[in-house]
Formats: structure tokens, sequence, C-alpha cells
């Protein structure tokens, strides 16, 4: 028992011998890595500069003699694929750019004299974003796209011509290729230039003020004129309806043309409409008006629905970020200006835009617009500005990202992102469909094609016309024929996607593609070339409040045949409906899937041998889903042909084809083992169409008879 305790005893203190000489060696060893790290070490500590990165470091000097080498002259009729070089752009291994920012240089003549001003606070915020952003690179070398350290936002600033030697003295310029300059205020006295007029040779230019003839589409960016004099203020939330504001417009420019104020003062008496100038002390912060009363600036702006923004010596104004800032949409009256960003951003959706020559009728054209697009447009106006012009950060940032997707347009931000407010749905239908999808997400138009070109591009232009309207896919359905060639498509200013199909199916117009994004999708044939904008507009509200149903223009009803003991196809206008065509409807994109996936027995097969009733079996699908009867909008009930002789029914309504489809509609109900088409006495109608009001206090004014 002694010799059990005392062993025991001693194994305890062994154990704690070795525990003790462990620890003493392992903090011999971690003393003997941090010395041998410390030799790697700056004794500078954390202020020692980052080669390449750090604002702090050393300052090079370069000498440009009278006799150097100057850029070449602007190359007008440049392109991104033209002069832009993409081939180290993907150095990364990501689809992201990578941009190169020169270090900061003082560039002196012969004699030791400067040859530029010092940098602009907003220049150095410029250069400061870049470097730290996920676009920076430290090596030229891997760099994609170089920014060099002059300060040109102001071409008042700067020399022309020393300014085009310093550019060509630039280690990495080769002719300016995929050098990026940014500039506010272009153009001087007297003439103004829409553009830098500095000689640049292939350098893009991220302008302040370009013009259609200045402009060098898909290669310089249109950027803001950013307002140093508001960057510190913070103004407080207004709401977005214009009853709560206290003049439908302003105009707060200084400076404005005579003949630009002589249109003005139409409106002298007018209530709604301010005009306001400068103050006699000339203080930015204010405003006066014709009785020298003063006015906060540019708090004054959220007073009005609109703010008007007028040409004046340079296309592009600071007037403009103020309107954002203010939530004021802005009405742009500005002949051939282009706006900032348009590459990307819809300014249809958060600005008016007027010819120079209609300046006098600004505000009957501006009372004509609902109050409900107001609003819209004052949301939209709002995230534009928190999203894109708030800050020279963000200008910065966003011009980066219009050039990364020009370079990696598979990667590119769509439409809807650039656009499109955050949505956030709210409270849940049982079903899957939120109570009433936001307006700003617009619908897609599925268009159905085959070989009438014509009335296929005349179809596009015309929905293109309407508001709601995200994005135009056609369905090529034929594949002997090639779709046009790019250049043939009409220009509109929504996306517009072709898809050539495999097979010539009717199945395919009902086919959940990627590219429909929105939740509402339009349905249409390709030569339904009579609805009115009103009218889709309105069949859109329509279906936002039920968005569960299809929601159409032409109307079809089934009926039991009492002396067949058979379902009847019914296309006579009668009390009720229970089917609408799918050559003009609205629907969720949710059926498309279904259709696809989930149609019960050999029913899509049997449509697609049988070139024909997709439209009925689209119906059979949602009824037999919902429960419920579709929603026929307006009184429209007949569609003429333009390439017909005599006017006929959508669905041309033949002995034949009658017979047919009322063979689809018994072989359906016997394959769901039930009828679950529902009639409805039900049709919906703008308010006030029926009645003799004035057309301006109609909404829906537009709207086709039967």
């Amino acid at each position: 028992m002694h010799r059990t305790m005392k062993g025991r005893a001693m194994g305890s203190k062994y154990r704690t011998f070795y525990v003790i000489l462990f620890l003493t060696i392992f903090l011999f060893l971690l003393v003997a890595v941090a010395l041998q790290l410390s030799s790697y070490i700056s004794p500078l500590g954390n202020d020692a500069p980052v080669e390449g990165h750090s604002l702090n470091k050393e300052r090079s000097d370069v000498v440009v003699s009278q006799t150097s080498s100057r850029a070449n002259a602007t190359v007008q009729n440049c392109t991104f694929h033209t002069c832009f070089e993409v081939y180290h752009c993907g150095c990364n291994g990501q689809s992201r750019i990578t941009v190169y920012v020169y270090p900061e240089t003082k560039y002196t003549d012969e004699d030791g004299r400067s040859l530029l001003a010092g940098p602009s606070r907003e220049f150095k915020e410029i250069l400061q974003t870049v470097r730290q952003s996920v676009y920076h690179a430290l090596d030229p070398s891997k760099a994609c796209l170089f920014i060099p350290p002059l300060d040109l936002l102001n071409q008042n600033s700067i020399s022309l011509e020393r300014t085009a030697r310093i550019l060509a003295s630039l280690p990495h310029w080769n002719s300016g290729t995929n050098h990026l300059l940014f500039n506010m205020l272009p153009g001087s006295m007297p003439d103004y230039n829409a553009t830098l007029d500095v000689d640049r040779d292939r350098a893009l230019l991220a302008g302040g003020g370009f013009s259609t003839w200045t402009y060098r589409r898909t290669y310089d960016i249109s950027i803001p004129v950013f307002n140093p004099f508001t960057r510190s203020l913070t103004l407080s939330p207004k709401s977005a309806s214009p009853v709560d504001r206290q003049w439908l417009a302003v105009s707060s420019q200084t400076g404005l043309h005579p003949e630009y104020l002589r249109d003005l003062e139409v409106f002298s008496d007018d209530l709604e409409f301010l005009r306001l100038d400068h103050c006699s002390d000339f203080n930015v912060s204010e405003r006066c008006d014709k009785n020298m009363a003063r006015y906060s600036y540019p708090h004054i702006l959220q007073k009005a629905a609109f703010c008007l923004v007028i040409r004046s010596n340079r296309l592009g104004q600071m007037a403009l970020s103020d309107c954002l800032m203010a939530g004021s949409i802005p009405v742009i009256i500005a002949d051939s200006y282009i706006l900032p960003f348009s590459e990307v951003l819809d300014w249809k959706r958060a600005a008016i835009v007027i010819d120079e020559d209609d300046l006098s009728k600004v505000m009957p054209i501006l009372r004509n617009i609902s109050s409900e697009r107001v609003e819209l447009m004052r949301r939209q106006v709002e995230f534009f500005w928190s999203s894109y012009f708030n800050s020279i950060n963000a200008i910065t940032l966003t011009t980066l990202q219009i050039i990364n997707d020009r370079v990696f347009p598979y990667a590119a931000r769509k439409y809807e992102d650039w656009n499109e407010l955050p949505y956030r749905p709210g409270v849940q239908n049982p079903l899957f469909l939120p109570l009433i999808p936001a307006k700003t997400l617009g619908f897609t138009a599925v268009i159905l094609t085959y070989d009438r070109q014509e009335s296929l591009f005349q179809i596009i232009q015309q929905v293109a016309l309407s508001p709601s309207l995200s994005k135009v896919l056609v369905v090529w359905n034929n594949q002997v024929k090639p779709p046009p060639p790019a250049s043939q498509w009409p220009k509109i200013s929504k996306p517009l996607k072709v898809v050539q199909t495999r097979h010539n199916r009717l199945s395919n117009r009902f086919y959940p593609y990627d590219e429909i994004e929105t939740e509402a999708i339009l349905a249409l044939d390709d030569d339904i070339l009579m609805l009115t904008v009103d009218e889709l507009e309105f069949g859109y509200e329509v279906w936002r409040e039920f968005s569960d149903r299809l929601v159409g223009f032409p109307s079809r009803l089934h009926l039991w045949d009492e002396s067949t003991k058979m379902w009847k196809y019914e296309s006579q206008w009668t009390s009720e409906i229970s089917m609408v065509l799918t050559g003009a409807a609205f629907y969720h994109k949710y059926y498309n899937y279904l259709y696809t996936n989930a149609m019960p027995g050999n029913i899509k097969s049997w449509v697609d041998e049988h070139m024909n009733c997709e439209d009925i079996a689209f119906n059979f699908l949602v009824a037999n889903t919902t429960g419920k009867a579709p929603i026929k909008v307006t009184p429209r009930q007949k569609f003429k042909c333009p390439e017909c002789s005599n006017s006929i029914m959508l669905s041309a309504d033949l002995d034949d084809h009658m017979v047919i489809r009322s063979e689809c509609i018994n072989n359906f109900a016997k394959i769901y083992g039930v009828m679950p088409l529902k009639s409805v006495e039900f049709r919906a109608d703008p308010v006030l169409y029926k009645e003799s009001f004035p057309s301006e206090l109609k909404w829906f004014s537009d709207v086709g008879s039967l």
C-alpha cells in the first residue's frame, strides 16, 4: 500500500515536470518565430505605406517639356468594339474588371513650375473610391482599365495643351487605350462644347453634359454633375403625393437665357408655378421670387411635384441632382441632352422630357399626368438618387459597373436590377401570390410568331408604348426561316429578346423561359394590332387585383348541349363567359411551369399534334388550379385581322374550327374527370367608361368599342 501511494506521487511529480517542460519549449518556439517575422515588418508600423495602394505614398515628379509630344486628337468614332481592348480584363479569373490608378504625380515644366492645379476634393474622392473598391488593381500589367491622376472635372481649371502633353507622357498611355477620364463641366466660353475639349486619343470619357452629337454610344458614360454645395445637406423625407405639394412645378435655375425666361412668363400668374432666381447677395443656399421673397434651396424643391431642368450654358446641370435629392420629378428641357447613366437607367420612369419649343406648354402637359403616375415617379426618383446619384462614391461605382457590364455581358446586371425598386412582399395570398403585386414590376409581353414579320414589328412598337411594360419576348416558332437580323428589329426603350424554338409547337408560348422575370405575362398573337395603351394598362391593373386569374380581352363560353349530351364551344356574344383567349391575356408566370410540367394526361401532346386548342387547355389549367373563372376586361369582343379580306374573330370561327374546339373541350373534360371551367356574368370596365365626362377626367379614356 505504501509503495502504491509513493508510485502515484512520483508519477504525479514527473507528469507536472513534463507539462512545464513542454510549455517552456512551446513558449521558446513562439518567441523565435516572432523574432524571425519581425525582420520582415516595417519599423514604421501601421503607418507604413503599402506599395501601390496607400495614398501616403511619396509623390513622384515628372518633367513635361514644351517639346514633349501631345496626345493625338480624340477619336470621334470610337465604340466599345473598335477602341476598347478586353484582352487584359479577365486576368483575375472573375467576371470583374481590374482598375489601376496611377500614383499621385507632380507634373512640372523645365523650370520646375507646376503644370496642373491641385486636385479637387471631388476628384480625390473618385480616386479613393476606386482604390477602396473591389475593382482596384495594384499591378498595371494586369489592369483592364487605367485612371490617370489628372483632375479634369472642370475644364475651366486646366490648360488643354498642357493636359494633352501630360496624357501622352503617361507610362501606360498606349494612345489612350482603356484609359478612363472624368469630367463634369466640359467646354468653356463662349461655345461651351458638350464634351471635354482636351485631345485624348482613344480614352473613354465619363462626362457630365454629353449631347447626341458628342456622345460615343457604347463607349463614353454620361454622368451627373455633382453639386458640392449640397453634399453636407440632409433633407427630411416628404410625401410622394402631389396633393401634399404646394406647387405643381418650380423653376429654380439662375442665369437662364432670356428666351426661356420669356416662355416662363406665360405662367407668371399661375398659382401652381413658382419661378425663382438668385437673390441680390447671390447666396447659393437661397433663391428669390419676383417679389424678392427668400426660399431655402434646395429645400424649396421638396414643395413641388415637378422641378424644371432647363438648358443653360452647359447641357449638364447641377439642378438635375438637386431635383433628385429633393424627391421632385425632374422635367428635362434640353434638346439632345444625354441623361446620366441612360445606358442602363430608364428615365421614363423618373423624369419628363419636353422639347425646348414646348416650354411654354409645360404646365398643361404636367397637369395631364395622373396623380398615381406622379407618385410612382417620385418613388423612382428617390430610388435613383439613393442608388446612383447621392455621392461621388455612388457616381464612381455606377460608372465602373457600367463598364464592367460591357466587358462581361453574360454577368451584367439586368434591366430590372438597375431600375426596379427593391420589392418587399407583404401579406401572402393563401395560394402562392402576393395579394396585390407591385405595379413597378411591370409585365413581360410574350409574342408568339411564325412568319408575319410586318405585323410582329407593329405590335412590338405598339406594346412598347405601355409604361408598365418591362420586357418583350418574341417566341420565334419558325425553324425554316431564321429571325431577322438585329438591325431590322424595332428600336424600343425596353429590352427585346428573341427565342427561336426547336420545334413548331403551340405549347412553346407557355414555356417557362428564363427571360421572363416579371410575375405578370401578357400573351399576344402576332396580329393583335388594335389594342390601345390604355387597354393594356387597364388590363394590367385588373390582373394586379386578381393575379391568380386569367385576365384577357376576347372571351368565349362553353355550353352543355342537351341534344348531343356533350360540351359545346360557343363564340357568340352572350351574357356569360368561361374562357378568355390567350392571344391577348394577362396571367401569372407560374402557370407556364404548370402547363409545361404538370398538365394532366396527354393534353399538351394533343395540342402540339393538332396545332389547336392551346388557349382552351390553358383555361382548363388555370380554372382547375384556382376554382375561379377568368376575367374579361373592356367591351372588345371582335379583333380585326389586317391581313384578312373580311372581319373575323381572333380564332377564325368557321364551322370546322368550331367542331374541333368543341372536341377539345370534351376531350379535356374527360382527362380531368370533371369540367373545371367556371362561367361568370362579369366584365371589368374602367370607372366612368360609359359616363359623359370629359376624357381628361377619365384614367383610361382610350378604350376601344365593341
